[in-house]
């Protein structure tokens, strides 16, 4: 175990996403850290940083029931405390309800509502044990609205987001804070593809959906997410926040 006074935050996958860039803003900070997956040349980027870096490698799926409790335990061993944990998880699934099949459900069931629970039900009793710490989840914003083309990823997201809002209204006392943030319209591959914008002319009637009229760049999200997970606030929690341009 490592003795250090500095904070530690566990972060599920730095291998694409928000991960890198939240890893990044979290080292600036002053955070050492635990982090799934790490991209190349990331571990060193982060130590450059000041950062004292576990990495554990092969945490795909949280769903798995095994990703979330090998994270904790790297991060335990290494640090003995986690004070800051973030997770983005879900699968996007599109299609109308209609004529969805109940591989569909299970699909969004899994990467949507199966892989955080796992994620909270490992990190939330070691912050309890400690009483203190910070909790989020990065989901979507399509849980806060109907979303047409996409009924139960919408529906598993918004699970996913009570859930969140439960555990928090549950350890509160405990010093512990859950929130969740939920993106939507960023501009990444996934996002492209789920909803056919790498054609220019369907990109141009998605984006007009958004108040903002522009998406967002994926890498502007750790501005969102850092305000939950630095340490700098203690009186926030069991909230919901989108940032999705004024779409939820």
């Amino acid at each position: 175990m490592t003795d250090t006074a500095r904070r530690v935050a566990l972060i599920n996958d730095t291998r694409s996403y928000v991960g890198p860039y939240l890893a990044r803003a979290l080292a600036s900070r002053g955070h050492d850290l635990v982090i799934g997956n790490p991209a190349e040349g990331l571990v060193g980027e982060l130590t450059a940083l000041g950062a004292t870096v576990e990495a554990v490698d092969g945490i795909r799926d949280l769903s798995d029931g095994v990703s979330s409790d090998r994270l904790v335990a790297a991060a335990m061993e290494r640090f003995g405390r986690i004070d800051s944990a973030a997770a983005a998880t879900g699968r996007i699934v599109v299609g109308r309800f209609t004529q969805s099949g109940v591989e569909d459900l299970d699909a969004v069931y899994q990467g949507c509502m199966k892989a955080p629970y796992h994620f909270l039900r490992a990190v939330v009793p070691v912050m309890v044990e400690q009483g203190d710490g910070q909790v989020l989840l990065i989901t979507s914003a399509a849980g806060a609205r109907p979303t047409p083309g996409a009924p139960l990823y919408s529906a598993a997201r918004a699970g996913a987001t009570m859930l969140a809002r439960n555990v928090a209204d549950e350890v509160a006392r405990n010093g512990v804070q859950v929130n969740v943030v939920g993106t939507n319209y960023m501009d990444f591959p996934e996002f492209l593809a789920a909803t056919g914008a790498t054609d220019p002319e369907v990109r141009a009637k998605v984006e007009a959906r958004v108040p903002s009229a522009a998406w967002a760049p994926w890498t502007s999200s750790p501005t969102s997410a850092t305000a939950f997970t630095d340490g700098s606030s203690h009186f926030t929690t069991g909230q919901f926040v989108a940032y999705a341009g004024g779409w939820a």
